[in-house]
């Protein structure tokens, strides 16, 4: 009945919709300078009908609903001098390409825009979803990873400094559960070498975070969340480049460039990367011990002195925009190296020495994309990307080393050796090369204005092989594979109702995922020693659906309701393991299945005044789940091999809820606040001989649960210079502390954490040079993650940051 009423809901809407749209049509165009440059942020005005839009950074902009007949449209903008022209909308759609001239000196006092944004548009259309604009955090030396770790609902999980294996957190659910995207590409696909942090913020538009609910155009088994950054794409014949230095020798430099040819739409974009730092950090507390020749420990603060970290990259992408045949069409080229020192494992109890990894990666990519393909309405986009990516885990020194970096000495006075003959397990120079392909396509088709429809599909496989040089001569040629195989199917249909009031988005997705595993081995057979194969084999295929709708209650109210049945297939280092990090495989670890909830209040931006406005948001959760995927907990800290699986947990559920303020007056000052709490816990009460589980509705170990964060910023303009602007910022975080096993003792017990952050730019009046200092962990804070261990304490950083806009 309740399937009949909603098939009858969208029916009729559908209908009504199609009447009323009959008589109208949708006005897109693009606007541009004489000299091809797009005219961003432009107002485009049809004053009768009191419709507005404005153009994106690419300098289209799109009108819809605008009835059959003749209407006058107003362009303006500071840029340009003003425009006024006429059009007849006599068909369904219409698009224009307008040149405009440069407003010259002429200066304006005040220009008013008014219209919703894309980050109004992206939060409000029902999605648990916040977007990040990156404008302030690109001009200090904050990384990608900081602005997200901001952010309502998120935790940036990363072990240790610089370069150290990262992970997310969104609302309870965390690691592979929450995928990373670039522009809708998964990062996974550039290889370890390529990260957020390999993206400086000056180079990102926005950053889209999903939370339990993934929108089908992500066609990815991202159950717990997806983390989407949207690259700058309008700006062209511009140069941006910055450079910074900061504490435990960091070192970072960005430099980015791209090119248009208005005449033919030949483009072209590059950029490159270069980071460094020593991570020679201190570190302290109950979780810093050296273990004395008698078995005692001694508690010490010390540095860290096998943790440096190197990685470099470029990528360049050539083709065409906005031509005839194509909206975007790119053949590309991405290539990062690095080399990561690891200094311990899992837990920080003992130390290593003499490991390292190192990594490369070459990636060949294609992009291309067109509306209105072979029909008004049909959108069509293809990404496609070949990977080949090599790993070496290098780990041959034998001895027990303490904090200091020096020998273990036994009672003997002599040194002691590590019981495998290498710092984790047995020496190993293994050599792990995998080859990744990875092809996304989608189809959109607006139906009308109302109404559109979006198909996705997602073909990812991996054939990944490894050589351990340091085996026996004979085993040291036999090469075993690991081969991953997925396809991931995505089908949604969007509807706007009721005036744009209501909005609603239905989706299904198709999973099927294979693996296969050859490991050569030797067997007897006849008295004879000869070489044999042992192979396994699996498939899986299920179905997911979900459902995100909104309703705007007034201009400054809107409701929203998301929910989904979403899947997450094991990853390759779930599956295979990953030496580098520790990890053993679980071939027969099983897909993750979670029923989500959101139900969400935003609010604003309420016009307290002239000069001062208010957004508030609210939202409540929840996360059924059922074969959690997790890291193994081992409480045993001081074992000498410290190498965990990821394991099915069984039954977890999480409920919680999260809240954000922002407030800003007269563009110089704003406040953000925000918070997220939740109750993440293990719902299974008997195993299967009816006897209670003793962390039956106990917290999930290792999840920071209660989260703070909150930023004040302030602007001075005119400072020393006219044109000038001398901004300022201050950060506050807090975690609640947490348990890093399911031993509830204090021992494996996270103290609470309270970070604070400072930082100033000075804009120099040409806009060109921006000059940042920031000091982070202000008071010197012990700052835990994964499994406690400890990130750096207090730091100084500089950043210069240069701009050339136009050449």
């Amino acid at each position: 009945m309740k399937a009949g009423f909603t098939l009858l809901f969208f029916t009729v809407g559908f209908c009504i919709s199609l009447v009323s749209t009959a008589q109208t049509g949708k006005l897109t165009g693009f606007l541009t300078f004489e000299d091809g440059e797009p005219v961003a942020y432009a107002a485009v005005f049809i004053q009768a009908l009191k419709k507005q839009a404005l153009s994106d950074e690419r300098g289209r902009y799109e009108l819809v609903d605008v009835p059959f007949g003749a209407h006058q449209v107003q362009v303006s903008s500071i840029e340009m001098q003003g425009l006024n022209f006429n059009i007849q909308i006599d068909k369904p759609r219409i698009q224009l390409e307008t040149v405009v001239k440069r407003a010259g000196e002429k200066v304006l006092d005040e220009v008013e825009v008014t219209g919703e944004s894309v980050k109004n548009e992206v939060e409000k259309a029902g999605f648990a979803v916040n977007v990040l604009e990156t404008k302030r955090a690109s001009l200090h030396s904050l990384q990608t990873n900081d602005l997200l770790n901001r952010s309502v609902g998120v935790r940036v999980r990363q072990n240790g400094g610089l370069g150290s294996q990262v992970s997310y957190n969104l609302n309870g659910m965390s690691g592979n559960s929450v995928r990373i995207f670039i522009d809708g590409v998964p990062i996974s696909t550039y290889g370890a070498s390529f990260s957020l942090n390999s993206i400086p913020p000056a180079l990102i538009d926005r950053i889209e975070v999903y939370k339990g609910v993934i929108p089908a155009h992500l066609a990815d088994d991202a159950l717990g969340g997806a983390i989407n950054v949207i690259l700058k794409k309008g700006a062209m014949n511009n140069l941006t480049a910055s450079l910074s230095y900061g504490s435990f020798n960091t070192q970072q430099a960005n430099v980015s460039g791209s090119y248009r040819n208005s005449n033919s739409g030949f483009t072209v974009k590059a950029s490159g990367f270069y980071n460094f730092s020593d991570n020679d950090y201190q570190v302290w507390g109950k979780f810093v011990r050296n273990i004395l020749a008698n078995g005692r420990y001694e508690y010490v603060r010390a540095k860290r002195f096998n943790d440096a970290y190197k990685s470099a990259g470029a990528n360049i992408q050539v083709g065409f925009t906005n031509a005839k045949w194509a909206d975007q069409f790119y053949l590309g080229l991405n290539v990062s190296d690095d080399y990561n020192e690891i200094q311990h494992g899992t837990y920080m109890t003992i130390p290593y020495k003499g490991r390292f990894t190192e990594s490369q990666a070459k990636v060949l990519s294609v992009n291309y994309v067109k509306s209105d393909f072979l029909a008004k309405g049909l959108e069509v986009n293809f990404n496609g990307m070949i990977s080949d990516r090599k790993q070496v885990v290098n780990d041959t020194v034998k001895w027990n080393y303490n904090w200091f970096g020096e020998q273990s000495v036994g009672l003997n006075g002599g040194p002691i050796l590590r019981p495998n003959g290498a710092q984790q397990g047995a020496p190993t120079i293994n050599h792990i090369n995998r080859n990744i392909s990875t092809f996304r396509g989608g189809v959109t088709y607006s139906i009308s204005e109302m109404h559109r429809m979006v198909f996705s599909h997602m073909y990812y496989t991996i054939d990944r092989t490894q050589r351990d040089l340091m085996r026996p001569a004979r085993e040291r040629e036999f090469i075993g594979t690991r081969d991953l195989t997925k396809n991931i199917s995505a089908f949604a249909y969007e509807a706007t109702l009721f005036e744009s009031k209501f909005k609603a988005n239905l989706f299904g997705k198709y999973y099927h995922q294979e693996i296969d595993r050859m490991d050569p081995i030797l067997v007897t057979q006849n008295g004879e020693t000869v070489k044999s194969e042992d192979k396994v084999s699996s498939k899986n295929n299920t179905f997911g659906y979900g459902l995100a709708t909104s309703y705007a209650l007034n201009n400054s109210l809107t409701m929203l309701l998301s929910a989904e049945k979403a899947v997450r297939m094991p990853s390759e280092n779930e599956i295979f393991g990953s030496p580098g990090e520790n990890i053993i495989e679980n071939i027969g670890i099983r897909p993750e299945v979670s029923n989500n909830l959101n139900l969400g209040l935003r609010t604003g931006p309420y016009q307290l005044n002239s000069t001062s406005k208010l957004t508030i948001y609210a939202s409540g959760f929840l996360r059924d789940t059922k074969d959690k995927i997790v890291r193994r907990i081992n409480p045993r800290l001081n074992d000498a091999v410290q190498t965990d699986p990821f394991e099915n947990l069984g039954k977890t559920k999480s409920i919680g809820f999260e809240g954000e303020i922002n407030y800003t007056w007269n563009d110089n000052f704003s406040v953000l606040l925000n918070f997220s709490k939740f109750n993440s816990v293990f719902n299974i009460q008997y195993d299967p001989n009816g006897n209670e589980y003793t962390y039956y509705n106990r917290q999930l170990p290792n999840e920071p649960f209660f989260t703070i964060n909150s930023t004040v910023q302030y602007g001075f303009k005119n400072v020393i210079q006219k044109r000038s602007a001398l901004n300022f910022y201050y950060s506050f975080g807090f975690v609640d502390r947490f348990y890093t096993t399911w031993l509830e003792i204090e021992d494996f017990r996270t103290p609470r954490q309270f970070i604070q952050d400072i930082g100033v730019n000075y804009v120099f009046p040409s806009e060109k040079l921006v000059v940042s200092a920031d000091l982070r962990n202000l008071f010197d804070q012990q700052a835990y993650d994964n499994f406690a261990v400890q990130k750096p304490g207090r730091g100084f950083y500089l950043k210069l940051n240069y701009t050339i806009n136009k050449f």
